[in-house]
């Protein structure tokens, strides 16, 4: 793949912080992450036909990353406001080391959601196969949810994966969604386990409320407990 010209390697600040994570606009220096990422049978085994020839990596690296750079980042919202980033890099605060990305942006830019309701958004994720297994996903996830419901104005949070991708799924329930449908696209180049459908997942403002004043309360309680 020929070098793509105008990327930096300073990294945007961050937008959010975990316990072990920095979540950041994506940058054009984050180009070879990415192409990394898209190209990896692995990681793209629920998503996609990895790009695999050279001319399908260049693809990834001079069509998608800018328009996913791009992604959100000189619009407003209805009401006058800027938006933030749909697409934002995940980096290890110690040592600052490569994850993957995180999406939340506007049930409107999904063609596979329907828009229940004006103000939406759709969560997602891409983590490379080294990031697996350490709850990397949980918790970035979460801190989307957290930041859809007091920061972006959300009224409602959804996520699709494949029916098969047990993984995924396990994540959006850990994070509060829940099971909405199954349903079944029709692709072009079908997936294995296609045929078991995609399954939408979703969580309302209100449900996260309960679900945030049912834990303060529980940590409440526990704190109230005198030791034996």
């Amino acid at each position: 793949m020929a070098p793509v010209s105008g990327t930096s390697p300073v990294p945007a600040p961050p937008l959010l912080r975990t316990d072990r994570l920095l979540l950041r606009p994506l940058t054009s220096g984050d180009t070879a992450h990415i192409v990394a990422l898209h190209t990896d049978p692995d990681v793209m085994r629920h998503l996609g036909p990895p790009a695999q020839s050279g001319s399908a990596t260049d693809v990834v690296a001079r069509e998608e990353v800018p328009r996913m750079v791009a992604a959100g980042t000189n619009h407003t919202d209805p009401d006058g406001r800027r938006q933030l980033p749909h697409y934002l890099a995940a980096e290890t605060r110690d040592g600052g080391r490569f994850l993957g990305w995180f999406l939340l942006r506007p049930v409107t830019d999904s063609p596979l959601l329907p828009r229940r309701s004006p103000a939406s958004l759709e969560l997602g994720y891409r983590l490379a196969r080294a990031a697996w297994g350490h709850g990397y996903a949980t918790e970035g996830a979460r801190a989307l949810v957290h930041a859809a419901f007091t920061e972006a104005g959300a009224d409602r949070v959804v996520a699709t994966t494949m029916a098969v991708n047990t993984a995924s799924r396990r994540v959006l329930e850990k994070c509060g969604l829940r099971l909405v449908r199954t349903f079944f696209p029709v692709w072009d180049e079908p997936l294995e386990g296609a045929e078991h459908g995609d399954v939408e997942y979703g969580l309302t403002r209100a449900e996260w409320t309960r679900s945030m004043k049912g834990a303060q309360a529980t940590a409440s309680d526990r704190r109230s407990v005198p030791e034996q």
